[in-house]
């Protein structure tokens, strides 16, 4: 059975959080946690809140176990870009992109539902 979370406007570049998210992919839940606990990034947090979110609503929801759980599919998209200006040299405006992210995490205990 699965279940995903997923947090849409995330204020960090997808570029950023892809390499740390790709250090829990098929991971167990137990062991990913641990990997993002002693990752000491801004996407390692925010991941980690996504992740907790998952593992709740398979537990809460289908009653399954934290235990059996993995991490079976994760991935980022780019959200919306902010898009702000910033002076320059010269009396020029710098453009400056404040990129979002959407952070997607589904967790599966490997049995398939009936």
């Amino acid at each position: 059975m699965e279940t995903y979370s997923l947090h849409k406007g995330a204020m960090i570049a997808p570029r950023k959080a892809r390499m740390t998210l790709d250090l829990i992919r098929g991971k167990k839940v137990v062991e990913a946690e641990k990997i993002l606990l002693t990752t000491n990034t801004k996407a390692s947090r925010l991941i980690k809140k996504v992740l907790d979110s998952a593992v709740a609503n398979a537990t809460n929801n289908l009653g399954l176990d934290k235990n059996d759980l993995f991490v079976k599919e994760t991935y980022i998209n780019e959200g919306t870009v902010l898009k702000r200006y910033k002076i320059g040299s010269r009396s020029r405006v710098d453009k400056r992109y404040k990129r979002t992210s959407h952070i997607y995490v589904k967790v599966s205990n490997g049995k398939e539902d009936n």
